[in-house]
């Protein structure tokens, strides 16, 4: 029988998730001959044997590849016939430039679990128990090939019987480089009264501590937690005023799918997130006596009808747990608006106020990784951030990048993004990026992500807001640099997140960013692709009485939308005025006179005014809280909608939201119930998304829409906002993959510049926006189309 020789090259995610075990199982299995072996681009195979052998093992490769493995690219070629009677696994090759990836984080496999509570194997009870379908990658790893001496678990030898499961071609740890055992591997310790420097097991004073109502800190696979009994009220209340957290709520670690039940609704698509490698925190809806019953405080999440929850992802996890038999608050180890703390001495001296104990273990952490946080949107994932479990996957470009590209991102829900070719490497969550630590979590983050993928970026791209610390960060840098408004990276965000390049007609609602025209936007219609974008409306422009102050007191928005939609007149009996009546006038005059009151046009600002008058919240404890609670507050029921009108604004059209604002007070005013009030805006506003598509399609023929923008993490405004336009007749792009708020900004602004050499299509929809402008209300009335 006449010999074949093929050489394979097979690029993706194909280290450190069994992919050698894998080819050799299927070579041997074959009776073919050759080697199969890890080097910067990924795994390469050489293989020989007879013609049909050969044949089904190239079929195969793709056929039934292991589960973690992710195949981008395979290429083949002719091979000499060497002769081989043996397959092996080569030895790792490093050099030459680096294509390989790395594997995100995975959360423990059935089978590690089999191990972990079978009193007849070694790892019975171990807390690091791994294999290559399960464990940490990316939070270990300092380099590729993705080897043991490359990560942080080199300084753990290992044992014979470890070295015996490694080379055993036949043994699911085969080639695991993070294995290891009781006898070679990391250990726990517990620090902390009742337990420090004790013999015996680590769990028993830390699952003591959290059942006597104390707070622990508990070093995970990206960092440290801070953990407390989730019914436990005393306990969750202290956790919340020692790190600062006065009304954000805590995520809850439950044991299993079945106590997730116990406290919420949990449809297919949750328990596939719930369940999957990923373990991102899911969001939730609460079952309605979740609230008051035993198994969660009223501290851990206040007046919120969703829970974040997430189930055990490392051995750890689920033997405290299961110890425990109840679940536990796990939130980010760090004092609020710092980064999580994952060395061993800061988080002692950074958590040392907030936790009663320590039950940490001595596996380095190389990179902190937060947990990322996920809800559902028609069945398919919506990410709320980013990080742990997802990241470095790199995402794919609809227009590769001639030049390697940097991209800075945004200040809030900071990430950046690297860009080589056609992949994108958006970071995990860097947290908000205003002040030293983040800042230096953001710069040995792209350290990190250069030497992993071999990038040296020629061109920068940042937001344009000057004040911004990656901004500034940014034009220090020796490169080309690329400005990028930042509700166009939104929308860019949007087309990246779903393999198109535009154009589309984008709505980009927000809180706030840096317009073109130095005001502050949020509220913005565009004409966009990847390359450039044109301004077709926009939310009409108000004052910000007080600047930042007004994101932190919303009703210093209130009052300024009062006064525009009263025309100065504001009626005295709306509780909102008597509530602060003794700063309205003072509040007001400052938002007249235009001194440190700049105007915005964002959607952010609009909800936290209509919040504000329906009485929901005066004041902010953290980002976006008015309007989440406003949310919460309308009743899904109601599908009538305030009126609102499109109105010409010059060569743009605008969106009257005092309009609104007249509209919520006039019904409180006259006694309708808050509930509906709530919904009624809500519905107002997605027929002002649809009304506005319309005009654009009018205008320049566009059919597609992408909605980007933290304002559509609103479940409610986007389910109406989704239905309406689809009624329309438009093709509707949502997130799925990155976060629609400022954690995706990055790879929007990293998609524009890839984009911004080639010839955009933009250009031509901006002659016939032009053209149409002025056309726009000659036939529609002001009430919409």
């Amino acid at each position: 029988m006449s010999r074949r020789a093929v050489a394979v090259r097979i690029e993706g995610i194909v280290q450190g998730v069994g992919f050698r075990p894998f080819v050799y199982g299927l070579a041997t299995r074959l009776g073919l001959a050759g080697l199969v072996g890890n080097d910067e681009r990924g795994v390469f195979i050489e293989v020989e044997g007879g013609s049909a052998p050969v044949e089904e093992f190239l079929a195969a490769l793709t056929g039934d590849p292991p589960p973690l493995a992710v195949i981008e690219r395979i290429t083949t070629g002719p091979a000499p016939v060497t002769g081989r009677r043996t397959f092996a696994i080569a030895p790792s090759a490093a050099g030459g430039d680096r294509h390989a990836l790395v594997s995100p984080d995975v959360a423990t496999c059935d089978a590690c679990l089999r191990d972990l509570t079978d009193p007849a194997d070694r790892r019975c009870g171990y807390a690091f128990t791994n294999c290559t379908g399960c464990g940490p990658r990316f939070t270990i790893v300092r380099d590729v090939p993705y080897d043991r001496a490359n990560t942080t678990m080199a300084g753990f030898l290992m044992c014979a019987d470890c070295a015996r499961e490694y080379h055993d071609p036949g043994d699911r740890r085969f080639h695991a480089q993070p294995v290891c055992c009781p006898a070679c591997g990391p250990s726990l310790r517990f620090h902390g009264p009742g337990g420090s420097g004790a013999a015996g097991d680590p769990l028993e004073p830390a699952v003591r501590l959290l059942r006597e109502g104390g707070v622990l800190a508990v070093k995970g696979l990206g960092g440290y937690h801070l953990a407390a009994l989730a019914a436990d009220e005393p306990a969750v209340a202290a956790l919340r005023s020692r790190k600062h957290r006065e009304d954000k709520p805590f995520a809850v670690m439950a044991g299993d799918v079945a106590a997730a039940r116990r406290l919420c609704v949990v449809d297919r698509a949750e328990e596939r997130l719930l369940t999957g490698p990923a373990r991102p925190v899911v969001l939730l809806r609460r079952l309605p006596d979740a609230s008051v019953a035993p198994s969660v405080a009223p501290s851990v999440a206040p007046g919120n009808r969703w829970l974040g929850v997430l189930l055990p992802y490392t051995p750890l996890h689920h033997l405290l747990l299961r110890a425990l038999g109840q679940p536990i608050v796990l939130t980010s180890g760090n004092v609020s608006d710092e980064p999580i703390a994952y060395r061993d001495e800061d988080a002692l001296e950074r958590l040392g106020g907030i936790a009663d104990a320590f039950l940490t273990h001595d596996r380095p952490i190389h990179i902190r990784t937060d947990d990322s946080v996920v809800r559902v949107f028609r069945g398919r994932d919506l990410p709320i951030r980013r990080s742990r479990g997802y990241v470095p996957h790199p995402l794919p470009l609809a227009r590769a990048a001639r030049r390697p590209v940097l991209a800075c991102g945004a200040e809030l829900k900071h990430t950046f993004c690297l860009v080589k070719d056609d992949r994108a490497f958006v970071s995990h969550h860097i947290g908000d990026l205003e002040n030293y630590e983040t800042l230096r979590s953001f710069t040995e983050g792209v350290d990190h992500f250069r030497r992993l993928f071999d990038i040296t970026p020629e061109v920068v791209a940042h937001d344009l807001h000057p004040d911004y610390l990656s901004t500034k960060w940014a034009l220090d840098q020796d490169a080309d640099l690329v400005g990028v408004q930042h509700h166009h990276a939104h929308i860019a965000s949007c087309l990246a997140d779903n393999g198109v390049a535009g154009p589309v007609a984008g709505v980009a609602f927000d809180g706030l960013g840096y317009g073109s025209d130095g005001t502050l936007w949020g509220g913005e219609f565009l004409v966009a692709d990847l390359a450039g974008f044109e301004r077709a409306g926009h939310l009409a422009p108000v004052p910000m009485p007080g600047g930042a102050t007004a994101i932190r007191q919303p009703w210093r928005m209130a009052a300024a939308y009062l006064d525009l939609a009263y025309d100065g007149d504001v009626p005295e009996d709306l509780d909102v005025v008597r509530r602060n009546a003794g700063q309205w006038a003072a509040v007001v005059a400052l938002a007249r006179r235009g001194v440190n009151a700049p105007l915005t046009s964002s959607m952010g600002r609009l909800f936290d005014a209509v919040a504000a008058v329906a009485g929901v919240r005066d004041a902010i404890t953290y980002e976006g809280q008015a309007a989440v609670e406003f949310e919460q507050l309308a009743d899904p029921a109601v599908d009538d909608a305030y009126p609102c009108g499109l109105v010409s604004a010059g060569t743009r059209f605008a969106v009257p939201g005092e309009e609104l604002v007249h509209a919520v007070a006039g019904d409180l005013r006259a006694g309708v119930p808050r509930e509906v009030v709530a919904a009624r805006f809500h519905n107002a506003v997605a027929r002002v998304v649809a009304d506005g598509c319309t005009l654009v399609r009018k205008a320049c023929g566009l059919s597609t829409v992408a909605l980007s923008g933290g304002v559509f993490q609103n479940l409610l405004l986007l389910g109406r906002a989704v239905t309406l336009l689809e009624e329309r007749g438009f093709t509707v792009l949502t997130h799925h993959r990155v976060p629609p708020n400022d954690g995706g900004v990055s790879l929007g602004q990293a998609a524009v510049a890839a984009a911004m050499a080639a010839n955009s299509p933009i250009r031509g929809v901006r002659r016939e926006l032009s053209q149409a402008r002025h056309t726009w209300f000659g036939g529609m009335s002001e009430t919409g189309t």
